[in-house]
């Protein structure tokens, strides 16, 4: 009955590494795999939709849910809660459907104690200067939040190695296309995809 169970696939990255990018374009050429939805506090920005971006919640909503044991991992963080709803995990694995997840590094730690098959992806990025660029030109987020952001990087840097698989997104469609060789090779039951540091 085990075999037949979907296969965890956690993409990981400081903010502004790109990780979204090549999640997206991971889903776009496997469209059999399905995206998991966190759930969070943070306010909505206009390009995103709940329930496809994030279930968006209230803060006392989340607590009662965390009170209640209903996450595989969350955490608190830039003021905001962020989690992995497991009903919304295990409805899709149990029925066979492989997921993607998208998670804060901690979180995919989290994750990997819950389900120890699951496998995990870290995106990096070419340089802290490189990534520090890409958020200040994104523009989403006050100074204080950016701020926030930048301090935490270092720490979720030092986690790469528990990490089965590195992509270092220097150049994003060499970073899609590696991206792309490692689902292919774990649904092909290969355990290590092309990891390269």
């Amino acid at each position: 009955m085990s075999l037949s169970k979907g296969k965890l696939l956690v993409f990981s990255a400081p903010s502004g590494a790109g990780k979204t990018t090549i999640v997206r374009s991971v889903l776009k050429e496997f469209p059999e795999l399905a995206f998991s939805i966190s759930a969070t506090t943070r306010k909505k920005r206009e390009t995103e939709v709940d329930g496809e971006h994030y279930f968006f919640i209230t803060e006392a909503e989340f607590k009662k849910k965390v009170d209640n044991d209903e996450f595989v991992e969350w955490e608190k963080f830039y003021d905001y809660y962020y989690g992995t709803l497991k009903s919304h995990i295990e409805d899709l694995i149990d029925n066979g459907i492989n997921v993607v997840l998208e998670v804060d590094v901690k979180g995919a730690l989290n994750i990997k104690q819950v389900y120890p098959d699951s496998v995990l992806i870290f995106v990096m990025p070419p340089s802290f200067d490189t990534l520090k660029e890409r958020l200040i030109k994104r523009n989403t987020e006050s100074e204080e939040d950016l701020s926030k952001r930048l301090e935490r990087v270092e720490l979720e840097l030092s986690y790469k190695d528990k990490f089965e698989n590195i992509i270092v997104n220097d150049d994003l469609e060499k970073a899609k296309n590696e991206a792309k060789n490692i689902i292919k090779n774990i649904l092909n039951g290969v355990r290590n995809g092309n990891s390269t540091n």
